[in-house]
């Protein structure tokens, strides 16, 4: 059963109210660990098992403007009114239960809500960003494209301008005229012959062939040497991931990078652990029947055990979670009996027709470790719950009844 908080201080100001709770100098009640604060428009929880404080304020207040803080184990808020108006009282005056009921329902979905649309709001702007960085991207690989282009635009009429002076500098003599020492060859061989019959000139008998070996003299001297052979060797950045390093984020890479080295070195170790274990000692399935057997024998601590080392080889199978937490219930550990019932819940999405059952159990097995720890609220919560996905147990309808009963006997003290 919740210790309710009764003792508390608070003073305003036209604007603001300030309240600490529990009331300063009451060290015998002072809050243990860090305890869980709820601030809405018209409500205010604070929970610390076992210690529970609820308040009913007397006029709205603006939540978003408003704080809390931990101080010396108790908790200060400063609430910012929404109207400037003193208050005659911090809690409001003539609230029954039925109407308390409705604002703490009230104040949860506004808080769900609330954290839906900024969960949105946020996925928003992520895709913004990113639509933004990918755009950049483009523009600036179009940008370089463009430069790329320009220098070999540039670079082929450097090469064009070369070749054409290139060829003014080397230009040959028609085949019209005749050198010096072609003219001289060519009286020589058309002196007629006793008879006065003339030869035929060679230079006619051979133009062909001596034109193709000028030319072919011409295109030796034109044709540049061969280029050297030789070896390039490139070096390339390792990468791990498949980005270009401009669009990279280093810091989110290497804390991704050390989360999975961290990760590898668990694993590792895990295995080093197993290498003594047989093959059938490694297989979850057989490790969860093994843990169901001891269940049933009354041996919770040896089920528990056998269930850690099959979460350990496979830690995404529910009914793992939900047995250990069966067994930490029948051990009175009701906080790991929670842990274990919320991954369960956890792991069972989407909640669909096949997982009913399993999802049943996680609840009232949170709900009843709630209870344990007297935090009916909560458990009621989880009972509710169950009940949605069986309307049809007359058990659980029962079993929550208690819990509602148990309720209204510890606000009405």
């Amino acid at each position: 059963m919740p210790v309710w908080l009764r003792d508390f201080s608070w003073r305003q100001t036209a604007s603001r109210v300030f309240l600490a709770v529990p009331a300063e100098g009451e060290r015998r009640r002072l809050l243990p660990g860090r305890p869980d604060v709820f601030c809405a428009e018209r409500y205010l929880k604070v929970s610390a098992p076992p210690f529970l404080f609820e308040a009913f304020l007397w006029a709205p207040i603006d939540e978003a403007r408003s704080s809390a803080r931990l101080q010396d184990g108790s908790v200060l808020f400063t609430l910012q009114k929404r109207e400037a108006a003193a208050w005659e009282a911090l809690l409001a005056e003539g609230v029954d239960k039925e109407e308390m009921q409705r604002i703490r329902e009230e104040a949860v979905r506004k808080a769900h809500e609330k954290a839906k649309e900024e969960t949105e709001a946020k996925a928003v702007r992520k895709r913004e960003r990113s639509k933004c960085a990918l755009e950049a991207t483009m523009k600036l690989e179009e940008e370089e494209r463009k430069r790329v282009e320009l220098l070999k635009e540039a670079e082929r009429n450097r090469a064009t301008e070369d070749i054409e002076k290139w060829k003014k500098q080397n230009q040959l003599p028609g085949r019209d005229t005749l050198l010096p020492a072609e003219k001289k060859q060519e009286r020589s061989e058309t002196r007629p012959l006793s008879g006065g019959t003339a030869k035929t000139p060679s230079r006619l008998r051979t133009a062909g062939s001596s034109g193709n070996m000028f030319d072919e003299k011409v295109k030796e001297k034109s044709i540049p040497a061969p280029r050297c052979s030789g070896n390039i060797q490139l070096h390339f950045t390792p990468r791990v991931f498949p980005t270009a390093l401009r669009e990279s984020r280093v810091e989110e890479e290497e804390e991704w990078l050390q989360k999975q080295a961290e990760a590898r070195r668990a694993i590792n170790a895990d295995l080093a652990e197993l290498e003594d274990f047989s093959e059938e000692e490694k297989n979850p399935d057989w490790l969860k029947e093994k843990g169901n057997k001891m269940f049933a024998t009354g041996n919770y601590l040896a089920a528990v055990n056998a269930y850690n080392l099959a979460i350990r080889i496979n830690n995404q199978i529910p009914a793992l979670y939900l047995n250990r937490a069966a067994c930490h219930l029948r051990l009175r550990n009701l906080h790991k009996a929670i842990e274990d019932s919320s991954k369960a819940l956890d792991l069972l999405t989407p909640p669909v027709q096949d997982n009913a059952n399993a999802r049943v159990k996680a609840h009232l097995r949170r709900g009843t470790a709630f209870c344990e720890l007297e935090l009916y609220t909560e458990g009621l919560q989880d009972y509710v719950a169950a009940l949605k996905i069986e309307p049809t147990d007359k058990s659980i309808a029962e079993d929550a009844e208690k819990i509602r009963r148990i309720i209204q006997e510890t606000e009405g003290v």
